[in-house]
């Protein structure tokens, strides 16, 4: 396989990704800071910000008056550049969030979706109504729109055309132009690991590690993973699926079609599989719907009184996740790992002191050694933060900012 030259036009494209980062970061800076926060040189610095206000995706916003010499002027993102929008399709619902080009939020819409039915032409229509019912919200026309970023639970790849490969919704290479019709504007695809890694780097604890583990846990289970500061996304953009990684022999069935899979064990369903196994007969064994069964098992686990059948699911819950943990840092050997997700979110404070138990004794020789193991700073849908920000690094892309890590696009 020939090795990828990196030219002179991308490392100024990475310059400017950086000092994005960086303004993005501080929400307003000068250029000294911008040299001090990125490690660029003056020079550069200047040469990057003059390229982004040329075209407005940055702008100065103050002049502060120094004790000695010339005053100097502040920048920040120009949030009026346009919308960014932000779209995660998940199991259960379809959540869009409007942007400003600073990604603060603007609004946000949320429908629910059925479980059961995943055609390709009920998730577009479904994708579709969210992003015009957002726009709606926000009081903004499409015509606003820089671009759309789409995270869909599957692997997303190029091969004769776009595909995405959903194996339990029973998608297989469905070319998804119906879906850029739908939207009508620039639009990008990308997986919801990918766009968790990216909120991540950009937003979250990722900003001070070169090297971390973003697990998300919802339904399904998965990693993103960032290396030396980069995503990485393998051959096929399928890097990640921790989630169908072995953790049982002959165990659990999964939705991927294999037995034993992590995913059975700490997704939603596979947690409440294990209530079952402990006490069949617990009331929350007969909720149907994921996210009330979880939420209900947080409630039940802060209760005055404790519930043995609940405490006991939750330490068996942590130890699997522990163990499947300790495997992922035994490979990837990170600065630190993340947990986010509505699962998270509900449970992340019970499950972390348990979890971290579990992987100090399971991981082999020092690969935990100074591992940090926290719950991510980034709130709301880091799913729909992150490929909203994919989004815009494709805007970047057609204006001709940025030549490098351009991702999949309609």
């Amino acid at each position: 396989m020939a090795v990828e030259r990196r030219t002179s036009r991308d490392i100024r494209s990475e310059s400017r990704l950086d000092v994005m980062h960086a303004l993005l970061s501080a929400e307003e800076a000068t250029r000294n800071d911008l040299a001090r926060a990125t490690g660029l040189s003056p020079a550069t610095v200047a040469t990057v910000v003059g390229d982004l206000l040329s075209e407005g995706i940055v702008t100065e916003s103050r002049l502060s008056a120094g004790r000695v010499g010339r005053p100097t002027t502040s920048l920040r993102i120009n949030a009026d550049r346009g919308r960014v929008v932000g779209i995660d399709v998940a199991e259960t619902y379809v959540r869009a969030i409007v942007f400003d080009a600073a990604l603060r939020e603007v609004a946000g819409v949320e429908t629910p979706r059925d479980e059961h039915e995943s055609s390709p032409e009920y998730v577009v229509e479904g994708i579709g109504r969210t992003f015009e019912a957002a726009l709606d919200r926000a009081g903004v026309g499409a015509e606003d729109v820089l671009g759309v970023g789409v995270a869909l639970p599957g692997i997303v790849q190029r091969a004769s055309g776009v595909v995405v490969v959903v194996p339990h919704w029973s998608w297989h290479s469905v070319e998804l132009d119906s879906l850029r019709d739908r939207i009508g504007v620039p639009l990008v695809l990308d997986n919801p690991l990918k766009a968790i890694a990216t909120a991540e780097l950009w937003f979250g604890t990722g900003r001070e590690s070169d090297s971390m583990v973003t697990v998300n846990l919802g339904t399904g289970v998965g990693a993103g993973i960032v290396l030396e500061g980069r995503i990485l996304r393998g051959a096929t953009n399928a890097a990640g699926e921790w989630g169908h990684s072995l953790l049982a022999i002959d165990g659990r069935r999964c939705r991927c079609g294999r037995q034993g899979c992590v995913e059975a064990y700490v997704g939603a369903p596979g947690i409440q599989q294990t209530l079952r196994e402990v006490a069949p007969e617990h009331p929350l064994c007969d909720l149907e719907m994921q996210q009330e069964f979880i939420q209900a098992l947080a409630a039940a686990s802060a209760a005055d009184t404790p519930d043995p059948a609940v405490e006991e699911t939750l330490a068996i819950t942590a130890r699997y996740l522990g163990s499947a943990l300790a495997d992922l840092v035994a490979v990837v050997n990170p600065e630190r790992v993340t947990l986010t997700g509505w699962t998270t979110w509900a449970l992340g404070d019970r499950l972390l002191p348990l979890t971290r138990a579990r992987l100090d004794e399971e991981a082999p020789g020092e690969s935990a050694a100074g591992l940090r193991l926290e719950i991510s700073t980034v709130r709301s849908n880091s799913v729909a933060t992150g490929v909203a920000m994919i989004a815009l690094e494709r805007f970047l892309g057609d204006v001709g900012l940025v030549t490098t890590r351009v991702p999949i696009a309609l």
